[in-house]
């Protein structure tokens, strides 16, 4: 099998002028950009630079296709390396040259994670290499614990969202291939005994080779809650496809055993046993073993188109209790951030964020608008007042994350942010419009920051660029363009390995240059890159209306109408 590809050329920059597609000085350009100068100063501050942004039209994209090519190349860079050094390896050491396996025959984590982004940037080649792989050299049949969660979102996802884009997209249609289909239902089909526990939530572990599922080895044996509920998209859509009912209805239980629990304002501890069912600890928070659950209510909801009215209840009620116990601001700036509750609600507030927590206003985003431009979503007869407050902290937050970048001296975020926050800053605002930040400067903002030496690493993550694509595709507002340019020129100059040899993740963002890694994580190929090259794509492709992505960027259609209708009910809920 070859492991080299070969490249398109590296296109040229278009220069702008006059007559070129992004630069037509018609009357309404000019308008738009005239109006929305004061904007853009006043979110980025008065540099000529970044005003002249709002000058470009929005609907016009040929400006933004060199990017977008630019992008491409990183990722090709990347995959090249990956492909000379550690071919079907599911780990890659791009500084050492060296890859390894996680399972005795591996299990494709870095060419199936990375399959629907080979599709969507039409990378024939070298799918049709990650194919033949797939076809010929992967197997389950393994003695081997895998983590249940991750399994699903990356591996599962990716066939799926492989399947799906084969059928859809005109460069890499198959309608007879299925292949992605026939490894996606071997793999639901082992994933299944982590269900099998008391309570129906998954084990945080299940053994692909003998189908069992296996209790978490560290918290008493207690799943995760993020994990545990956020396995629902990919179980759906594969009940979908193969009308095999039992993938839809343990997944969705899941989620009857968590809301049955009737928490105060959807609000969730981070922990949850199979056992019992119950939670353990009183801790939330929306970083880590907290993000994806909240993330998935809004997605299970647009994922039916709205059969499934429940998951937007919960949504709007988690959101509710987000805006009323989790959202504060900075000492000095005023910055938006979601901290963290240890002891639960009614305890203090921590003003820590983590940058998993930074898909948040995306999410909010397509809660509000369903995927539509927010233009079109305030003529529909379901806009409400708090929709638009809830688009106003999609804004506030949006920039925060973006901030965690600004201020580092490599231009990436940290791994964690603290906050400096008065006492009286590190009480949440309930019940009203998150009051926008005093100051949009730069040096303002780092006196708001706290980057602690083991927080510090980059992991190639990409919640940030995943909330500027979405807020970009809703508001149509360049500056979120803007902005995405900046954190990938700072992750090509970064995260680069020797003379175009990969990417790797870092170890200190605080210096210039960070200290790098040994470690290019998958998700960099498909969430960080994709969400990139889909921020400079046009609106058109994968309009939002039509597909939802999962939690590590995998598409998945909207459904046009369900085989399976949701087969439980809420509670009904206290009065806190």
């Amino acid at each position: 099998m070859s492991k080299s590809s070969s490249r398109p050329p590296k296109p040229s920059q278009p220069k702008p002028t006059r007559s070129s597609g992004s630069w037509q000085w018609t009357w309404k350009s000019l308008l738009v950009g005239f109006v929305a100068l004061p904007v853009g100063w006043y979110l980025q501050g008065p540099s000529l630079d970044s005003a002249l942004d709002y000058f470009r039209p929005v609907h016009e994209d040929s400006y933004w296709d060199g990017h977008r090519e630019e992008i491409k190349e990183a990722f090709l860079t990347s995959w090249d390396a990956y492909s000379r050094y550690a071919w079907g390896k599911d780990i890659f050491h791009p500084a050492s040259k060296t890859g390894s396996q996680m399972s005795p025959n591996g299990l494709g984590w870095i060419i199936v994670d990375s399959l629907d982004t080979l599709m969507i940037m039409n990378l024939t080649s070298q799918l049709s290499d990650a194919r033949k792989w797939l076809n010929r050299g992967l197997t389950y049949d393994q003695d081997q614990d895998v983590n249940t969660f991750e399994t699903t979102i990356r591996m599962l996802g990716g066939l799926l969202s492989a399947h799906y884009l084969s059928t859809q997209l005109p460069h890499v249609s198959s309608r007879r291939d299925y292949v992605y289909l026939a490894k996606a239902t071997d793999l639901a089909d082992r994933l299944l005994s982590a269900y099998e526990s008391k309570s129906g939530i998954p084990y945080a572990s299940v053994n692909i080779g003998t189908r069992e599922g296996l209790p978490s080895h560290a918290d008493g044996g207690a799943s995760s809650t993020a994990e545990a509920t956020s396995v629902q998209l990919e179980m759906k859509y594969l009940a979908h496809l193969t009308g095999k009912e039992e993938y839809w209805r343990k997944a969705e239980h899941v989620m009857k055993v968590i809301d049955d629990h009737r928490m105060p304002d959807g609000l969730l501890p981070i922990f949850v046993h199979p056992d019992t069912g119950s939670f353990q600890y009183d801790e939330i928070r929306l970083g880590s073993r907290g993000d994806s659950y909240y993330e998935y209510l809004i997605k299970q909801y647009l994922q039916t188109s709205g059969d499934e009215p429940i998951y937007s209840e919960m949504w709007e009620e988690a959101l509710g209790g987000i805006q009323k116990h989790l959202v504060t601001s900075t000492k000095h700036s005023k910055l938006q951030f979601i901290a963290e509750l240890p002891q639960g609600i009614g305890g203090p507030l921590s003003p820590k964020m983590d940058h998993l927590v930074c898909f948040l206003p995306g999410s909010i985003a397509i809660g509000a608008t369903e995927g539509m431009t927010e233009t079109e979503a305030r003529k529909q007869p379901w806009w409400t007042a708090e929709k638009g407050k809830q688009m106003e902290l999609a804004r506030e937050l949006t920039k925060t994350c973006w901030a965690m970048y600004d201020v580092t001296a490599s231009g990436l975020s940290p791994e964690i942010a603290w906050f400096e926050a008065d006492a009286a800053d590190l009480r949440p605002m309930p019940g009203s419009s998150p009051r926008p930040s005093s100051s949009n400067s730069k040096e303002s903002w780092k006196r708001d920051f706290i980057i602690k030496p083991l927080d510090s690493h980059n992991l190639q993550r990409p919640e940030t660029v995943e909330s500027l694509f979405l807020m970009f595709r809703v508001t149509e507002d360049p500056i979120y363009r803007k902005w995405g340019w900046k954190i990938f020129e700072a992750f090509q100059k970064q995260t680069i390995v020797g003379h175009g040899e990969g990417h790797t993740s870092l170890e200190d963002v605080r210096r210039n240059p960070a200290t790098k890694r040994d470690n290019m994580e998958s998700f960099w190929l498909a969430e960080t890159l994709k969400y990139l090259y889909l921020l400079f794509s046009p609106r058109e492709f994968l309009p939002l209306t039509e597909i939802v992505f999962n939690t590590e960027a995998h598409v998945f259609p909207r459904f046009k109408s369900t085989k399976f209708q949701t087969g439980w009910t809420r509670r009904e809920r206290p009065s806190f």
